[in-house]
């Protein structure tokens, strides 16, 4: 048995090639849950933005005059989980895929919400873009845009998705918030304090994190998160807090902790997978507002995967000298599959996770963690009452850790340089300024541009950053060119 055992291991390390990266199956295995555990909130997330919103029939996703939360919920964690599994397999990179946010609001409030538009019509379009985006990897065009992109733009990609995912754990966390007066754009907790118990179990995560970390605790991440969940649900159990509102904003955010009465085992229903139609939108639409839609989808889908694997590629150590990180064309062909599978699996666009750099600062460098965190998705679907158990003050502490790690290639830019340094800053501000990862990139690339062409430096403008900054630039002026087309 033991034989049987150590061959089998063994096998899994070659095909992972887990020594050959620095790595162990047992930390491979941790970091994966750890990735999951931080993005698992999504399973919850993608049904509030798309499953509560009426298309332009009248009807909720998954047909019917109500929502239906967890039958978005399955198939959110079913695709998440399928995906996830295909790129640790297919490419062996440490990137877990799910509904991506900010594409899921585009989808629910601009595309399913025109006027005759149902869902099945509006994933439909989200299909057509994950097959756009596969043709461009598939005829090299993706690839040869992002070696195009200079190293230095790259290292500015991923320090601003290091702020941007901090961000992300800050407000998600309610640690930053808008105050109620609005006086400031932001503040800190409640009317400038940490005035609520919720607030404190961020603190004491984050705190619990960042100690184990640098003292170089395996699993510092994981443990924390692990937790600050039991702390929630006691102090939940307790105080008896509830959730986060206008007029509760002691509360939590997300999900309140406490055990499911129900039990914590649900049979799933995938009666969303296949409820797409490809072309039924030109039914409702002109074919030029199809063209469009799917044109703006794919512009914010194209450069977030590129950003997001070079910053966990970055953060494991797996770059080469020019930033690519180890098989880019497999991880480009699984994610642009994974878009098309969320139109399919009618819960949006699915992409790379951001969150999947957690796993990585846990050690994780394979894409055994990846299947790991996949197989918790899959069992997440007949778990959802469990995983709804963490709240985001138990799970945010990761992405702040995460950032800051993420934060420390700034050093990779030469800030005096100003040719670089200018378009680098604007890349990196604008992520978490903006909320958007694709804006940051296309700021930081229109800027390079400009730049090189003021000071005559025009042989050294790549053919493809040209094209990149003029795509950009309409991806920016979409609203008024749609408002001049009527649509």
């Amino acid at each position: 048995m033991t034989t049987t055992t150590r061959g089998s291991t063994s096998a899994i390390d070659r095909f992972f090639r887990i020594t050959e990266r620095g790595s162990t199956v047992g930390t491979e295995i941790r970091g994966g849950l750890v990735t999951f555990f931080t993005m698992s909130y999504i399973i919850v997330l993608n049904p509030l933005i798309i499953g509560t919103v009426q298309s332009g029939t009248g009807q909720f996703l998954g047909g019917g005059d109500k929502p239906n939360l967890a039958l978005v919920a399955a198939a959110t964690a079913l695709v998440a989980g399928v995906m996830s599994i295909l790129m640790g397999v297919v490419a062996n990179f440490p990137l877990a895929l799910a509904a991506g946010l900010g594409l899921n609001a585009v989808v629910a409030y601009s595309i399913a919400k025109l006027p005759d538009m149902s869902w099945p019509d509006a994933m439909g379009i989200v299909v057509l873009e994950g097959l756009v985006i596969l043709v461009l990897v598939a005829t090299g065009l993706r690839q040869a845009v992002f070696r195009a992109v200079p190293l230095e733009l790259k290292t500015a990609i991923s320090v601003g998705i290091g702020l941007f995912i901090a961000f992300i754990g800050l407000v998600d966390s309610g640690f930053v918030r808008v105050p109620t007066p609005a006086s400031t754009p932001v503040e800190l907790g409640i009317h400038g304090s940490l005035g609520s118990w919720p607030l404190m179990v961020f603190v004491v995560g984050l705190f619990t994190a960042i100690i184990l970390m640098v003292r170089k605790v395996n699993g510092a991440i994981l443990i924390a998160i692990v937790s600050a969940t039991v702390l929630a649900l006691v102090v939940e159990l307790v105080g008896d807090l509830g959730s986060r509102s206008d007029e509760n904003p002691g509360g939590w955010s997300l999900a309140v902790p406490h055990w499911p009465s129900g039990g914590i085992v649900a049979t799933p229903d995938f009666s969303l997978v296949g409820q797409f139609s490809l072309f039924g939108s030109l039914q409702s639409i002109t074919a030029l507002a199809v063209i469009l839609l799917v044109f703006s989808l794919v512009l914010a889908d194209f450069f977030d995967t590129m950003g997001t694997m070079v910053a966990v590629g970055g953060e494991a150590g797996l770059l080469d000298k020019e930033g690519t990180p180890p098989g880019a064309t497999r991880i480009l062909v699984v994610d642009s599959l994974a878009a098309a599978a969320g139109g399919a699996g009618s819960v949006s666009s699915n992409t790379a996770y951001i969150e999947s750099a957690s796993g990585v600062g846990d050690g994780a460098r394979t894409g055994l963690a990846s299947v790991v965190t996949g197989v918790a998705f899959l069992l997440a679907t007949f778990l959802s009452p469990l995983v709804e158990l963490v709240p985001f003050e138990a799970a945010t502490p990761a992405l702040v850790v995460v950032g800051f790690l993420m934060f420390t290639q700034i050093t990779g830019i030469n800030w005096r340089n100003y040719e670089v340094a200018i378009p680098a800053f604007l890349t990196i501000v604008l992520m978490p300024f903006t909320y958007s990862i694709t804006v940051g990139i296309g700021a930081g690339v229109i800027m390079f541009v400009v730049l090189k062409l003021a000071l005559g430096k025009v042989r050294e403008i790549h053919a493809f950053m040209w094209i990149t900054s003029a795509l950009f630039v309409v991806y920016f002026l979409l609203g008024p060119i749609k408002a001049w087309l009527g649509i």
